[in-house]
This record gives C-alpha cells, structure tokens and sequence, in this order.
C-alpha cells in the first residue's frame, strides 16, 4: 500500500512539474511579445515625429512634428476640454432630469424600512434610471424630432441643434420647479425681469436641483411617518410587559415589511413619484 502511494504521489508531482514549467514559458513567451509591441510602438511613434506624420479619426486630426503652431495647441485645448465634458456628461443630465428625486426618495423608503443593504445600491439606481427613462420618453421624442433628426439630415447647423434640444429641457425642469427658487437664482445673478421661457440655463438647472431636493424630502417625511408609528407602538407595548431588555427592531422590522408588502408598497411608491411629474 505504502509502495502504491508513493508511486502515485510522484505521478502528481511530475504532473504539477511539468503544468508549473509550461506556465512559466507561457508567461515567458508573453513577456516577449509585449516588448515586441512596446517597441514597435516607440519606433512607429519616431518615425512619425521624424516625418512630420498627421493622423486622426474623423473629425480629430494628431499632429506629430515640430511644424506645430498656435492652431495645433488650439485644437489640443479644445479636445482636452471635450474629454472632460464627456466624463461630466452623465451626471450633469441626470441632474437636469427626475432622476434626482426618484433615487433619494427610493433612498427614504429603503431607510424607513431599515433594511441595511437590501434593496442594494444597484437594484436602486438602476429602478431609477428606468422609471427615469418613462418619464422622461415625451421629452426625448421631442428633443429627436426638432433637434436630432434634423441636425442627422443636415438640415440645421449644430448650434440650431443645441438650441432647439434645450426648449423641452428647460420648460420641463420649470414645470417641476418652485417659482421662489427660480426668483433666488435670478436675484443672486442680477438680470432683469426675463420672461421663463427665455431663462438661460445656468439659472433653471441649480433652481430645479434645489425644488427637486426639497420635494424628495416632503416625500420621505411622508414614507417615514407610518413606519416611526409601528415602531412607537412596539416600543410602547414592549414596555408595558415589562420587556425593557428586548430590541424593538425585532419585532418592528418584521411588522413594518409585513405592512408593506400588504398594501403593495412598491407599485403605491413607483405611483406617487410618477404622478408627482405630472404624468
């Protein structure tokens, strides 16, 4: 027995011997040929430099040389300040959108249920940018057809383009927002009196965040009231039996998931924020 053993323990080793010394060729062979194209690279980038060489992908052209001049830093610039809007684009519309309220109030339910981690951070945010997306269809139809088709066909420049997109933006940011935040921005920037509908948006975008803030929270205070009840009435119960030694989350939470999953809390809560836009 002793000799079948050490018989098939050797097998193993010569096996293990053998996988660990293709690894290490494997990795070998790989290291090689990232220097190979590490320096093919840097010979291919000298050889450009050396003839002056002008690549580019569509509209963005790379110059490589010493013919550069005050356009090429230009250019540079502006592509510089391109990419950091692309990085800054995706929060800055989903601030110009409901997005803002849908998640902070979704937010509130989920602590008032206090539920740590469940719903997660994910199933959160991803709930709101669909519920964001229903919402918001109408005004992106609008938006393809007055901006975006025409500006594909080349029927009016990207300037018009720009203009015309941001006509349904803004008048629905003000028909969600308060008319006293509208009048501190105006008042902190100094204009004069301006008709709505010609606001810049430097004014409507902070003046919407702020009511979409203040609305989120009236609809949390509203979602936390009958949850701080159960837990009074727990609290309360629990110390009349003398049972001061008892957390009353444990009871309370239980309670608080049964009532809302009888008065389908989700579908009331999903209901109420859509409604809220006016929908």
């Amino acid at each position: 027995m002793n000799m079948g053993a050490n018989q098939s323990n050797t097998v193993v080793c010569g096996r293990v011997t053998r996988f660990i010394r293709r690894l290490t060729s494997a990795a070998t062979a790989l290291r090689l040929l990232l220097l190979i194209v590490v320096v093919i690279g840097f010979g291919s980038l000298a050889a450009s430099a050396q003839t002056n060489l002008s690549t580019g992908f569509g509209p963005v052209q790379i110059t490589l040389g010493a013919n550069s001049g005050p356009q090429d830093v230009d250019t540079g610039i502006k592509i510089v300040a391109l990419i950091t809007l692309l990085s800054l684009a995706p929060a800055i519309l989903l601030l110009m959108t409901c997005f803002t309220r849908i998640v902070i109030v979704l937010s509130f339910v989920r602590t008032a249920l206090q539920l740590q981690g469940t719903p997660a951070n994910q199933i959160i945010v991803g709930l709101s940018l669909f519920i964001t997306f229903f919402v918001m269809a109408p005004v992106w139809e609008t938006i393809n057809r007055d901006a975006l088709a025409p500006y594909q066909a080349k029927q009016i420049t990207g300037a018009e383009a720009i203009d015309r997109a941001t006509v349904p933006i803004r008048a629905f940011m003000l028909r969600q927002t308060r008319p006293k935040d509208v009048e501190l921005f105006v008042a902190m920037a100094k204009m004069q009196p301006t008709v709505p509908e010609q606001l810049p948006l430097r004014v409507v975008i902070p003046a919407f965040i702020i009511s979409e803030l203040r609305t989120a929270f009236q609809m949390g205070f509203l979602i936390f009231v009958p949850f701080i009840l159960i837990d009074l009435v727990v609290a309360t119960v629990l110390m009349s039996m003398g049972m001061m030694m008892m957390p009353p989350m444990t009871i309370s939470l239980p309670l608080k998931l049964l009532l809302f999953v009888l008065v389908d809390g989700w579908s009331l809560v999903v209901q109420s924020l859509v409604r809220s836009f006016g929908m």
